[in-house]
């Protein structure tokens, strides 16, 4: 049954202003990194630039080796560290969505106190560097946020408790097959709205990521995307506070500062926009049916 037209309208008009709200300060990021330096510090960030320039990506150009290294890095860190994330959690949730686990409400307890208490920074700092030794290695930036996210996790019990039918795994089971052969084999392609869901949010973790760079990493040359983006902005900062003298001044004021940082969001957000569209429909549907019980 259809709703009333009135509603649908209100509805619809108030879906339309999100979407408004939600658009246009990415338009203005967008714009401002295209705008003149002098623009903005005059007359503020505007949609319509009195000057196109090209300054702050230029500015970035400087940059091109650390930026083009510090991507390849991001990409290969995000596509390894999504699929063994997906991995593990795809083979965690997947028992704790079986009523038939004898372990079902301890499993389930631990992962919802893990969204509730962490062990700490400084705890982990030493497992991780004391015991794991992943620091100044690749690993720093999949491990930390590789093993589990308590709520991905029921996500994923949830839509495999609700949207798995039992008879089917039950006619596997009569014809042969084991637990792996089942849960590869029958569970898993049934389940590509929740993998595609949770995979991006895995992916959005790993891509926008700079923590782990931050406290586990001083080469610079294993930083991914944010760590360089970040040091470059540290670096713009440094010279605008510190006292260097006439030179330090004059190159500073060279610099596009405040569209520059534009240019660094553009940079750092605009291939997360770029994959999203094709993951959209598995991400509303797998959002939808893994939420339906906690």
């Amino acid at each position: 049954m259809k709703s009333p037209l009135p509603w649908r309208i209100v509805t619809h008009s108030v879906l339309i202003l999100v979407s408004i709200a939600c658009i246009v300060p990415f338009v203005l990021l967008v714009i401002s990194s295209f705008s003149g330096e002098q623009d903005i510090l005059r007359y503020g960030y505007s949609f319509a630039p009195r000057h196109v320039s090209l300054e702050a990506y230029k500015y970035l150009l400087l940059h091109i080796a650390e930026i083009g290294r510090a991507y390849c890095i991001t990409i290969g860190v995000t596509a390894v560290g999504t699929v063994l994330g997906l991995c593990l959690m795809a083979c965690f949730a997947y028992p704790l969505s079986r009523k038939d686990f004898p372990f079902r409400t301890v499993g389930s307890f631990f992962v919802f106190f893990t969204m509730l208490f962490s062990g700490g920074l400084v705890p982990t700092y030493l497992m991780y560097t004391q015991i794991f030794h992943i620091k100044n290695t690749i690993l720093a930036l999949i491990i930390p946020g590789l093993l589990m996210n308590g709520f991905n996790v029921l996500l994923m019990r949830t839509f495999f408790a609700n949207s798995i039918p039992a008879a089917v795994i039950e006619s596997a089971r009569i014809d042969g097959a084991g637990e792996f052969k089942t849960f590869v084999s029958i569970v898993l392609p049934l389940s590509l709205p929740i993998l595609a869901t949770v995979g991006l949010f895995q992916a959005l973790n790993y891509w926008n990521n700079w923590y782990n760079g931050l406290i586990y990493l001083t080469d610079d040359r294993l930083f991914n995307i944010q760590n360089i983006l970040n040091r470059i902005i540290t670096d713009i900062q440094f010279l605008a506070s510190s006292n260097l003298g006439a030179n330090a001044g004059a190159a500073y004021a060279k610099i596009p500062s405040a569209t520059v940082r534009m240019a660094i969001a553009v940079i750092g957000v605009i291939p997360i926009l770029a994959i999203y569209p094709f993951f959209q429909k598995y991400f509303v549907k797998g959002i939808a049916i893994g939420a339906v019980k906690g």
